[in-house]
């Protein structure tokens, strides 16, 4: 069996998502037990306890959801559809315990001098960032204002100078790649997820570029994030695994003697006006109780593999460039049997 670095992976000729991959232990481990790993990090000049940031939905990041990401230490992007950016204001101050909040391309002026006042990181909320618009955006932001912000999406490194020209701290890495994402489907448009991330990496590395990754979209487990971390990314960035929670935006819904939330991507039907493209479907996930046990085994799961790697902080996870790539039957064999 080959063991193949990140190099390798980004010049595979087959486009990769996290099924495809594996980290693959090759020392022995230093690591006595996963309490001694340390998976603290520093995203946009905020301290995480972990590497985990929202996504933006109107079914996953509002303002309880963002208050009790951050008390867990992650980092909560509130959405920006409907009353919810209304609400973050009360007598003309912030709510606490909000971080990074979501524009869009039309965001009236008022609310981005309140939230640059409020020294809030901004996201810049759109399907995609290789746009002319997106990148004046973010350039009139940090030109008027001196605040951190972070735009997407991107499903490669190629534009990845432009962005960072235009003043982007961050950006989203993934087209199509999220559970209720029809956009590969509706446009053609994207790669898998794993080489997404990767062609980034690589970009942001060759041309020494100062800008923060985020592995948005796919990730189904902590043993994903382990792997997207292991690929170059600064955080990840969850929406599905978060979906169905206690703080999530939306009602509990009890249908055939179970608990369900609603879940829906940013373009589906629900959220946009009738007779606009649709890129997004709606669905029901079932109900998953406080969003502190979804981090709790994000942070245990994440904290065990670093352990299997002899990793003892997230920096030394980056560094790892052992990893293998697994047939359809070796991913199936991995697969919990009922």
């Amino acid at each position: 069996m080959k063991i193949y670095s990140k190099e390798e992976l980004n010049n595979h000729s087959l486009s990769l998502t996290y099924d495809d991959l594996s980290l693959i232990p090759t020392v022995i481990s230093e690591v006595k037990t996963r309490s001694e790993v340390n998976i603290k990090s520093k995203f946009m000049g905020i301290e995480l306890a972990v590497p985990v940031v929202s996504s933006p939905m109107d079914s996953v990041t509002g303002i309880t959801m963002a208050k009790e990401l951050s008390s867990l230490g992650a980092l909560g992007v509130v959405n920006r559809f409907g009353s919810t950016l209304n609400e973050l204001f009360a007598d003309d101050k912030i709510v606490e315990g909000i971080k990074a909040v979501s524009i869009s391309l039309t965001s009236d002026e008022g609310l981005i001098e309140k939230l640059a006042a409020s020294n809030l990181i901004i996201c810049i909320d759109t399907a995609n960032a290789n746009n002319a618009y997106v990148l004046k955006k973010c350039e009139e932001i940090k030109k008027k204002y001196k605040v951190k912000v972070m735009i997407g999406n991107i499903a490669h490194g190629g534009t990845l100078r432009d962005i960072v020209n235009a003043g982007a701290d961050a950006v989203r890495i993934g087209i199509g790649g999220g559970s209720v994402c029809t956009t590969s489907i509706q446009t053609g448009i994207g790669i898998g997820q794993i080489s997404s991330l990767l062609d980034v990496y690589f970009a942001r590395k060759e041309m020494k570029l100062d800008i923060e990754l985020i592995a948005d979209g796919g990730i189904k487990s902590p043993g994903d994030v382990a792997k997207a971390l292991a690929c170059g990314a600064d955080v990840v960035m969850l929406g599905r695994m978060l979906a169905g929670t206690k703080e999530t935006p939306g009602e509990i819904i009890k249908y055939n003697d179970q608990l369900w939330k609603k879940y829906r991507g940013s373009a589906s039907f629900g959220v946009k006006m009738k007779g606009e493209f649709i890129e997004g479907e709606e669905t029901m996930v079932p109900y998953k109780g406080a969003v502190k046990g979804v981090i709790n085994a994000i942070s245990d799961g994440l904290k065990s593999s670093m352990s299997y790697l002899n990793c003892e902080t997230i920096d030394d996870l980056r560094k790892k460039d052992t990893f293998a790539i697994l047939s359809t039957s070796s991913y199936l064999e991995r697969l919990p049997k009922k």
